[in-house]
């Protein structure tokens, strides 16, 4: 059942989490069989991660599984996914991704981004559907967002503090944003615009996993996306290729606001 107020806030503030999408015994399935496919070093994405002793090292994440996988397959075309998404963007989507993140204790975080920058997905942009696998706070490095963040460009890239994040790269924020902290459930699953800043801090517990599965989709209209999800999938397990986007182009920074009391605008600059 679609509940219309979440898909009221979703439209409002980019996101919407909804709670017990899947039941503790699927996710518990899915965490055992991503645990078998971990001790097998099956499907690990390389990070450039070299330190034996970092916590990645010995559980990176893992990217794409759905192409090899037949339980990410289906969890990335599941029917609850599909309607919930097909809801939120008023469109079916295609699928084009699937990843699953272990963050052990210790890890560290994910540095604040866009999903879109990734995917540049043309017209359009993309949806995230996070599933908790784990229950998830801010001391295991639950995720965080920036709300109404969905209408904004791309904004340009700076350095990230590679003691606190895996990535090398985040986002400035405007100082009237807030980043909000999402503590979830096992089987709670948000929902979220491609333009929407979000990301993590580091797991500072000894001995919590914050494990994840994600996937990603683009909106039905889109004619381009990058390469590298390519092929897509329908919902129907149909593969299928569209026009390949290049990354690049203009991307927003933070100027002053042209007006007292105003507060800072984004600015669309060539990037260096």
């Amino acid at each position: 059942m679609i509940d219309q107020q979440l898909l009221e806030r979703y439209a409002d503030e980019g996101y919407v989490i909804v709670p017990a999408l899947f039941p503790p015994g699927e996710v518990e399935t899915i965490k055992a069989h991503f645990m078998r496919l971990h001790a097998r070093k099956i499907g690990f994405h390389d990070d450039g991660i070299t330190d034996e002793f970092d916590p990645l090292y010995r559980y990176p994440r893992m990217i794409h599984p759905h192409r090899y996988d037949a339980l990410s397959r289906d969890w990335l075309l599941d029917p609850r996914l599909r309607a919930w998404t097909t809801a939120l963007l008023g469109r079916e989507p295609l699928a084009a991704q699937t990843m699953f993140y272990f963050k052990p204790p210790g890890a560290r975080g994910q540095s604040l981004h866009q999903d879109q920058r990734s995917l540049e997905v043309r017209p359009g942009t993309c949806l995230a559907a996070w599933m908790a696998v784990d229950a998830s706070d801010e001391d295991s490095g639950c995720m965080k967002i920036v709300p109404h963040s969905q209408d904004l460009e791309k904004l340009c890239i700076i350095d990230a503090d590679r003691r606190k994040f895996f990535s090398g790269t985040t986002v400035e924020l405007a100082e009237w944003m807030e980043l909000r902290s999402l503590a979830m459930q096992p089987g709670d699953v948000l929902f979220f615009n491609g333009q929407v800043i979000h990301g993590s801090w580091p797991n500072t517990t000894e001995d919590r996993f914050r494990r994840a599965m994600i996937a990603h989709y683009i909106v039905g209209e889109a004619e381009k996306v990058a390469k590298f999800y390519q092929p897509l999938l329908t919902f129907d397990g149909e593969e299928l290729e569209m026009g390949v986007s290049e990354h690049g182009g203009p991307c927003g920074v933070w100027v002053p606001a042209t007006e007292a009391g105003g507060r800072e605008e984004l600015e669309l600059v060539e990037p260096a």
